[in-house]
């Protein structure tokens, strides 16, 4: 029996008009998603507004994406971002340093091998989102962690529906933002991140208000735990840390 997902890409729905939307935003849509199934193996590819429709969502399309986390090395803050309003899902929400998906447009960004793609993936969105050169975050450097299933709508019309590859990165780095991309960023602590998370007005992407709750924290604490001699963090500390062979389904 084919699964739900695939059975959503057979009959994945394209028409929508995106000309109220701004125009950068609308034709990164056409950037093709890779497809998976419930165990993450890829079936297909599909555009970005395919993907991202609830309508599609609700019969169980699903893509693959990556979340980053980027820490200082001298004091172990974490870079956030809060996205642009122009951002057509989750516009203004504070969020992880970088989140986004692998491309099938790339060849480099499909090899599933040692999460190459998603690595080459989040290489190339550092750079594209926040100005971080590519020659400051080298795919070794970063630290695959696990993989989660999620499901959450944003927008009425929109939605995410991913299996999210979470990546740990600890480097110092230049940021110049997109503003296409991004309205502000900031470095935190653990204390100023919980506070944050308290104080009234601040609007969170969904997978980081997950990762967040059942995730972040203990490993955040296990890269304090684990500084080299020099007193820095490592992401490349956590290896073996983590379990991430399969899926850890969220809701």
């Amino acid at each position: 029996m084919s699964s739900p997902a695939l059975q959503a890409a057979k009959a994945a729905l394209t028409s929508i008009d995106l000309s109220n939307y701004d125009p950068e935003q609308s034709r990164l849509m056409d950037e093709r998603c890779i497809l998976v199934d419930e165990n993450d193996n890829a079936i297909g590819a599909m555009d970005k507004k395919t993907c991202h429709l609830m309508e599609n969502i609700d019969k169980g399309l699903l893509h693959r994406a990556f979340s980053v986390f980027l820490f200082r090395p001298s004091d172990g803050k974490l870079l956030l971002q809060q996205r642009a309003a122009e951002k057509i899902t989750f516009p203004d929400m504070w969020t992880n340093t970088c989140c986004s998906h692998p491309l099938d447009d790339f060849e480099v960004e499909k090899v599933e091998e040692n999460q190459l793609g998603v690595k080459a993936a989040a290489s190339r969105k550092l750079e594209h989102e926040l100005g971080i050169p590519q020659s400051q975050t080298p795919i070794d450097d970063f630290q695959y962690l696990t993989r989660i299933h999620y499901l959450a709508p944003s927008n009425g019309m929109w939605g995410e529906h991913e299996v999210d590859y979470i990546l740990f990165l600890t480097t110092d780095v230049t940021v110049e933002p997109n503003i296409n991309e991004i309205q502000a960023f900031k470095y935190v602590g653990k204390e100023e991140l919980q506070a944050m998370f308290q104080e009234e007005g601040n609007l969170f992407t969904p997978w980081f208000k997950l990762i967040a709750r059942d995730f972040l924290f203990g490993w955040w604490d296990e890269l304090y735990k684990r500084k080299d001699s020099e007193g820095k963090v490592v992401a490349k500390s956590l290896a073996g840390l983590v379990d991430g062979s399969k899926v850890v389904k969220m809701t």
